[in-house]
């Protein structure tokens, strides 16, 4: 696999996405001298609104019961990091990586999934909610930073890769795939598509794809981390998961005795490792076989390129397997879910019924909208809520607001 010289000096492969041939902006904008395209979108989304308020947004456990568990930003800066040493081992661009990872989390809802599931079920009779969909809603829509544009106004294939980094949403005729295919596209999606064809029918780029798999990685170790530190599971409990097992033997074996905290770090970072270095030998074996000359053939390859083996996505889901038992099913995650579950749908009920009850801007302009445009824009309002915010909103507005402390 040959590779040229990227900006600054970076060794990059024919396949990798070139900044200096990206497909452009919705909005033109001349180029900046001191930043390619995806290096100007990253910073971007780093200076977002929508970007800090990942500081107070659940990741699996909210805000008030530690501050050492993970948030969506530090999630978020930690997909960033993986997705950064995928991209630098495979010659990608590491600044669109990046990029990517640091948004793909941006229209979360408060209180993680359940945030999600709640408004989801409320925007029903609407084609549901997406949070996937929802961060292209954000970076094209409801962040009102600029002067001439709504949005971020970001680069073709960041906006490619943000929307569509878990694989194609469209067959090649049309037909919505994966999770989409019994319903449609959402509506972010369907709405931005008329704007800008973002060939919702290919594969995003070695970059997306890379920060795609960055985000399980991520996601399973340190859910273990936050699971074992709230003491959800003990540490012999992984015992019962080949994967982990291995791991756990290893490191007893090599430190006998270690103190507790020493021992779930150790088993964390062999974790990520492992499956860090499976995905790059995986991405190799199947780079090879397809021989891409351009990050065009990467998109038309018809499979994912940078994935686990076969061998590790079995272990993956046992791992997911392992943590859906033990932390998001169980009963303390569960009790608190309920809780947080009945604020964002009384809060959506109330805004839906009497819009004009959401603050400035939200309020504006309310006159002469349609049913389904006052639920968008009370869905819009609530998804981009911290965990903190929405308590607070919800005591504004009731007088029995859960006690989550």
């Amino acid at each position: 696999m040959k590779a040229d010289l990227g900006y600054g000096g970076q060794a990059r492969a024919v396949f990798a996405q070139d900044p200096f041939k990206s497909l452009g902006r919705l909005y033109p904008e001349p180029d900046s001298q001191t930043r390619t395209p995806f290096q100007r979108d990253r910073d971007r989304i780093i200076h977002s609104s929508a970007f800090r308020r990942l500081k107070h947004k659940t990741q699996v456990f909210v805000y008030h019961e530690g501050d050492h568990f993970r948030t969506r930003l530090t999630h978020t800066i930690e997909v960033s990091q993986i997705a950064r040493s995928l991209a630098r081992a495979l010659k990608l661009d590491e600044d669109l990586a990046e990029c990517l990872a640091l948004a793909h989390d941006l229209g979360h809802t408060p209180f993680g999934h359940e945030g999600e599931d709640v408004l989801h079920e409320c925007m029903a009779s609407f084609n549901g909610f997406d949070h996937n969909a929802q961060s292209l809603r954000v970076v094209t829509s409801l962040e009102q930073r600029y002067a001439e544009f709504d949005g971020l106004n970001l680069a073709w294939e960041t906006l490619e890769g943000l929307v569509k980094h878990n694989g194609p949403l469209l067959s090649a005729n049309g037909v919505p795939l994966g999770k989409f295919t019994d319903s449609v596209l959402p509506f972010a999606v369907r709405d931005y598509a008329e704007k800008q064809d973002l060939r919702l029918d290919t594969w995003p780029s070695a970059e997306a794809q890379a920060a795609a798999i960055a985000d399980d990685i991520a996601y399973d170790a340190h859910d273990l981390d936050d699971g074992l530190r709230a003491g959800l599971f003990a540490i012999d409990e992984m015992m019962e998961v080949p994967f982990l097992s291995a791991i756990l033997q290893e490191v007893d074996q090599k430190y006998p005795g270690l103190e507790e905290s020493r021992r779930i770090h150790e088993i964390v970072r062999r974790s990520i490792t492992r499956m860090v270095e499976d995905v790059i030998s995986e991405a190799f074996k199947r780079l090879k076989a397809l021989d891409p000359k351009s990050s065009t053939d990467v998109r038309n390859a018809g499979h994912c390129v940078v994935d686990f083996s076969p061998e590790m996505a079995v272990a993956e889901k046992e791992v997911k397997r392992f943590l859906f038992a033990k932390v998001y099913r169980h009963e303390d995650v569960l009790a608190v879910r309920r809780q947080v579950a009945r604020v964002v749908h009384e809060l959506f009920q109330r805004f839906n019924a009497k819009p004009h009850e959401m603050p400035a801007p939200w309020c504006d302009g309310l006159e002469g909208l349609t049913e389904e445009q006052v639920a968008r824009r009370a869905c819009d309002y609530i998804a981009g809520m911290t965990d903190r915010f929405a308590i607070e909103e919800h005591r504004r507005l009731f007088d029995d607001t859960p006690e989550l402390g």
